[in-house]
């Protein structure tokens, strides 16, 4: 082969990098592909018992906040967060609407989530709708 011995090292085989502790199969060509399957399973979201993380509803009406059972406690979250890798799930926005800022990111999530759950009428559905003041 011409050139150099330099040049013609560049053609050897390498090992390279090798990744361990990847849950991805490589490919034929190398590549690992996410097949889009979960790295764990989701744990259920569960309202009692062991592990729960919603509070239960509320048999006071004018119960507000958790206490009402309108949605997941901060501890509920942070829990879930840690069993589902990459969970963006937030908090509710308990803020009144008087409050925040018109157009804030804030204000935005709690409009949106008022137009999404118009129609919860269950006991639940309601208590998560006072919770964000809806």
């Amino acid at each position: 082969m011409p050139g150099s011995e330099r040049q013609n090292n560049m053609f050897d085989a390498t090992t390279g990098y090798v990744q361990s502790g990847n849950p991805f199969k490589k490919t034929s060509c190398g590549r690992r592909r996410n097949t889009g399957a979960p790295l764990r399973k989701a744990e259920p979201r569960r309202t009692i018992g062991r592990g729960k993380n919603f509070n239960p509803v509320s048999k006071d009406k004018s119960a507000t906040g958790g206490a009402a059972g309108g949605g997941m406690t901060e501890k509920g979250v942070r829990e879930y967060k840690r069993k589902n890798l990459g969970s963006k799930l937030k908090t509710a926005v308990t803020t009144p609407p008087s409050k925040l800022k018109p157009g804030s990111k804030a204000a935005k999530r709690r409009k949106s989530f008022c137009a999404r759950s118009r129609s919860w009428t269950s006991e639940r559905g309601k208590a998560a709708r006072r919770r964000w003041n809806c």
